[in-house]
C-alpha cells in the first residue's frame, strides 16, 4: 500500500516506540495539528529505518528505550547512511548522561514523554527549520515553578549555537562535555559562556538557565 501524498506546507512525522498505546496516544496528540501527519509507525528502530525507504518523512520522533535498534542505534544508523532528517528523543529523562549520549548519537532534540501538545508541536516544527534542541523543552509548569524574578530582557538577541549551548547548561553539563557534545574547544565553549551572561545580565549559570526559561529562550 502506498503511502498517502504529502499535503502541502504538512510535516510528515515518523514514530517509533515498542509500545502500541504510546504511538497511539502521540498519533492522537499529533492529529491535533492539521499542519502535522504522522506518516510512519514502527515499533522499533531497525523497522521504522526500512519504513523510510518507501516513505521520507521531515522528523523523526523516536523512543530512546527499545528493544532491538533502540533510540540511539536509529541516529547513529541513520547518520552512517548520510541521512540528515531531524530526530527529536523521547525520554523520561531520569538518567542525566542520555542528553549527552543522545547529541552524540547526532539527535536535533529531546522531548519528556509527559509534555504538552504544545510542547511536542513547539519541538517539532522547530527542528524541521534547523534548530537544535539539546535539552528537553520546559512545560508550563516547570517553567512557572522556576520563574526568574529577573524577567528584563537580554542585552541582544541569541545565536543558535548559544541556544543550543544554554540547553545543555540546563542539563548541568561542563565546559568540557558542551564542547564535545556541540564539536567546539573548551575554551571556546568557555567564552560563549560568557557571552551569554553578559547578554541576560546574569552573574552564573545557574540565574542564567534560569532566566532563559522565565523568558522563553529554551
Amino acid at each position: 500500500m502506498s503511502a498517502p501524498a504529502k499535503e502541502a506546507g504538512v510535516l510528515r512525522i515518523a514514530l517509533a516506540d515498542d509500545q502500541a498505546l504510546v504511538r497511539s496516544g502521540l498519533k492522537a496528540l499529533l492529529g491535533g495539528f492539521p499542519s502535522l501527519q504522522v506518516a510512519v509507525e514502527a515499533g522499533d528502530g531497525q523497522a521504522l529505518i526500512d519504513a523510510l525507504a518507501a516513505t521520507p518523512v521531515d522528523v523523526i520522533l523516536s523512543d530512546i528505550r527499545m528493544p532491538g535498534l533502540d533510540g540511539f542505534g536509529l541516529v547513529r544508523t541513520l547518520r552512517e547512511r548520510g541521512i540528515g532528517t531531524p530526530v527529536v528523543l523521547l525520554t523520561t529523562f531520569d538518567d542525566e548522561a542520555l542528553p549527552l549520549r543522545a547529541a552524540e548519537a547526532g539527535a536535533q532534540g529531546f522531548l519528556l514523554k509527559d509534555a504538552s501538545p504544545e510542547d511536542l508541536f513547539e519541538a517539532i516544527t522547530r527542528v524541521a527549520a534547523g534548530e537544535t534542541l539539546l535539552a528537553p523543552v520546559p512545560t508550563d509548569p516547570v517553567r512557572a515553578r522556576f520563574a526568574y524574578r529577573d524577567q528584563a530582557a537580554p542585552s541582544d538577541t541569541f545565536s543558535e549555537r548559544e541556544v543550543s549551548i544554554l540547553r545543555l547548561l540546563a542539563g548541568g553539563y561542563s565546559n568540557k562535555e558542551i564542547a564535545r557534545a556541540v564539536f567546539l574547544s573548551e575554551g571556546t565553549v568557555k567564552n560563549y559562556v560568557s557571552e551569554i551572561l553578559d547578554k541576560l545580565g546574569t552573574r552564573d549559570r545557574t540565574r542564567a538557565v534560569l532566566k532563559a526559561i522565565t523568558l522563553r529562550i529554551i
